[in-house]
């Protein structure tokens, strides 16, 4: 691969029921405004269903970074917890996928971006635990109004953090998430907390221990705000280091 090549990101799709058109079908799909967050910031994206999660590492062969985008509340069985009566139905073969794509991604050291939901995926693999219903814990709906309407949150990350070096001090951040990150996984650190009530906004592994590892998760919803691409290109930029370590230049210096 050479500077001028787009590194390939996979990225998850939703797999429910779906109608277009006469079809009303189960279907896998991914709103579009996730791939052209990817495109804009030179990356190519490709869908990845959920399926077997034994083809996994097959499946991450052929990638140089990994999404797991939003979308329906990760089962709390995942995490030691019963179902709390507003968490949603479990999306058994989505989790299932989910969670081997992540798991091997680590293990290789493949890029990883978590986008709302991919964010609760990281640090439930890595052995953490969620708040099931934010409202029961913080007393106010604000994180997710219903109806598709996301709230502006203004997001402060934590000093010394990889997300502070790529968005600064703070930024407005859209929102929809009724569920939340509780007692953090293996390895991660909190790089950003609600400026107004101190909700865990994002994580990622820890650099000092994973200095040259990308793998950061944000409860917002950046592909909101394609006036703002920083975390699409810090991903896209991480996915082409990362294929240029795997696919050295093999091009003669004359």
């Amino acid at each position: 691969m050479n500077g001028s090549e787009n590194p390939v990101l996979g990225l998850t799709t939703y797999l429910q029921q779906a109608q277009t058109g006469v079809w009303d079908v189960q279907a896998s799909f991914l709103p579009a405004i996730y791939l052209q967050g990817v495109n804009l910031a030179g990356g190519a994206a490709v869908l990845l269903p959920p399926q077997q999660p034994d083809v996994a590492d097959r499946v991450l062969d052929g990638l140089d970074g990994l999404i797991i985008t939003g979308g329906r509340d990760v089962d709390p069985a995942a995490y030691g917890q019963g179902r709390h009566q507003l968490t949603d139905e479990p999306a058994g073969d989505r989790d299932a996928w989910e969670f081997a794509l992540v798991e091997r991604a680590l293990a290789r050291r493949l890029p990883v971006l978590g986008i709302c939901r991919g964010a609760q995926v990281l640090n439930v693999v890595l052995g953490g635990t969620l708040h099931q219903h934010l409202p029961d814990v913080l007393g106010h709906s604000r994180h997710q109004l219903g109806n598709a309407v996301f709230t502006t949150s203004a997001v402060v990350t934590v000093p010394g953090t990889r997300l502070a070096a790529l968005i600064g001090e703070n930024t407005d951040a859209q929102c929809y998430h009724h569920q939340g990150i509780d007692r953090l996984g293996r390895g991660l650190i909190v790089s950003a907390l609600d400026g107004a009530d101190r909700t865990i906004e994002a994580v990622e592994l820890d650099p000092g221990a994973h200095p040259d590892q990308f793998a950061i998760a944000v409860q917002w919803h950046p592909e909101e705000r394609l006036d703002d691409l920083r975390l699409f290109a810090a991903v896209v930029a991480a996915a082409r280091e990362y294929a240029h370590t795997r696919h050295p230049s093999t091009e003669s210096v004359s």
